[in-house]
């Protein structure tokens, strides 16, 4: 095949979305829809085990025709005020114009994460000009004599402990273009620098250490301490890192030339002044999220004053700042809209009414297995529901409440259970094309899907092995 018929038939993430989201209105056609009874008026909250009823599907013409928006804010407070009211009786298929109107509808729906990435986008823009971030790498370079044995697992192994303890996985598009940068300079590629930075990312958040974002709902449903059996974890956490810290050295050079690393001179006091800002905006990232429960929006803003202060700091312009700002902004347009387009396959499933069915036939088809068999299982279905639910809290909500009595039964212990489902949610979301963080750092790190795709791949089929491995020593030893 040439050159050119190899991108012609690349994989496009726009089309890839595009493409889920016919699926997933394709199944709402084919799938019965059925609900949960739960534990609050969110679709998000727990649901209630053993409430699982089958809704009768509306089959027709009519159900072709996308139906009016309701009133009140666009459908919104109001149909959830009508849904708990008023409960459903009857469940059409979702219309397929819902490939295309659902997009909108997910952007809404992310709009605060959206504007999060975009204010990245332009804080980055200003520091990109602002010249101190290529002279802070070069002089980093200088310091450690440029040896990549050395920056790379220093740096993987930072960011991979941000992720499994505290559960960092979006603040992380901070960085990128960082990594990106270092790699490039130690004279590594593009994808060295994404795999440097991704793959300890996603490693930590596959063990989830002490990460609050899974353990706080999943620990706490299944009834046992939230952060316990933390040893096991880190032991997993250890092998898996230390895994993918082996897998990015041994990726091979692309002929990119390394700059001399031993001449870079000592940084002027804007440039200092400028990193200053990015380091403190880094800690103010994780302890807001941490102690203050900072979320997007507030991250947006301070990436907002970050991009004053560097500007402020390296003597820019105001209308210089203001056009670097607006550039790095225009870099991110593809990861707002992805964002947009993963949210929206959710927004499909959730409103034919099938996430509660998918999950009442994995109970239904797994409850009387034996118990070396529940808890690998456990971990496809997690990894499956991945695809469509990409978000680590909401699939919580979703899936333990029902997963784990069924393990109870089949004598899986609750921590093994949650176990399962961290493996799976981790393991899935290292290259799902739903997951919008995912597309949102490979649009950042401008890596395309396909490639990403094909490097992971042998690395997710050992983990993937490793980890059915793990689960059975939880089972064994009754973790």
């Amino acid at each position: 095949m040439s050159h050119d018929g190899g991108r012609r038939w690349a994989l496009d993430p726009v089309m890839m979305m595009l493409a889920a989201l016919a699926v997933a209105v394709g199944l709402t056609w084919l799938l019965p829809s059925g609900e949960y009874q739960r534990k609050g008026a969110s679709e998000t909250a727990p649901v209630i085990p053993g409430t699982y009823q089958e809704l009768p599907k509306e089959l027709g013409w009519a159900a072709l025709i996308p139906p009016p928006p309701k009133r009140g804010e666009e459908g919104g407070k109001a149909a959830k005020e009508e849904r708990v009211a008023k409960p459903v009786t009857a469940v059409p298929p979702v219309s397929p114009a819902a490939i295309v109107t659902t997009i909108p509808a997910g952007l809404v729906k992310s709009s605060a994460l959206i504007s999060m990435i975009l204010l990245l986008g332009g804080m980055f823009g200003v520091l990109r000009a602002s010249g101190a971030l290529d002279a802070g790498i070069e002089r980093l370079l200088a310091l450690t004599g440029g040896r990549v044995g050395i920056v790379t697992p220093v740096v993987m192994i930072a960011i991979s402990a941000g992720s499994t303890f505290l559960g960092l996985i979006s603040e992380y598009l901070l960085i990128i273009p960082i990594v990106m940068a270092l790699a490039e300079r130690m004279g590594r590629s593009r994808m060295y620098g994404f795999a440097m930075l991704t793959l300890a990312a996603k490693v930590g958040y596959l063990a989830s250490v002490t990460n609050p974002v899974a353990l706080l709902i999943a620990q706490s449903v299944v009834g046992v301490p939230v952060f316990s059996g933390v040893g096991f974890r880190a032991a997993i956490w250890g092998v898996m890192l230390a895994i993918a810290i082996a897998v990015v050295l041994r990726l091979g050079r692309d002929g990119v030339a390394g700059s001399d690393t031993h001449s870079a001179p000592r940084l002027p006091a804007r440039q200092l002044a400028v990193l200053l800002t990015v380091g403190v905006t880094v800690l103010l990232l994780i302890w807001g999220s941490a102690e203050w429960g900072w979320r997007d929006a507030q991250f947006a803003s301070l990436f907002v004053t970050a991009g004053i202060v560097i500007g402020i700091a390296a003597d820019m312009t105001p209308r210089a700042g203001a056009q670097a700002f607006v550039e790095g902004m225009r870099s991110m347009m593809l990861a707002a809209l992805l964002i947009g387009m993963a949210r929206g396959v959710e927004l499909v499933l959730r409103e034919g009414r099938i996430l509660d069915t998918i999950i009442s036939w994995a109970s239904h088809h797994t409850g009387h297995l034996p118990t070396l068999v529940v808890a690998p299982l456990v971990m496809l279905f997690e990894m499956f529901l991945t695809l469509l639910i990409p978000s680590t809290s909401a699939k919580a909500a979703l899936s333990i409440p029902i997963l784990g009595p069924i393990g109870a039964a089949a004598g899986v212990s609750g921590q093994t259970t949650v176990l399962a489902f961290l493996l799976g949610n981790g393991l899935m979301n290292m290259f799902a094309p739903t997951s919008g963080m995912l597309l949102a750092y490979l649009a950042t790190a401008g890596i395309p899907y396909g490639q990403w795709f094909r490097f992971v791949l042998p690395i997710f089929g050992l983990l993937t092995l490793l980890s059915v491995g793990a689960l059975l020593i939880a089972v064994a030893t009754g973790y």
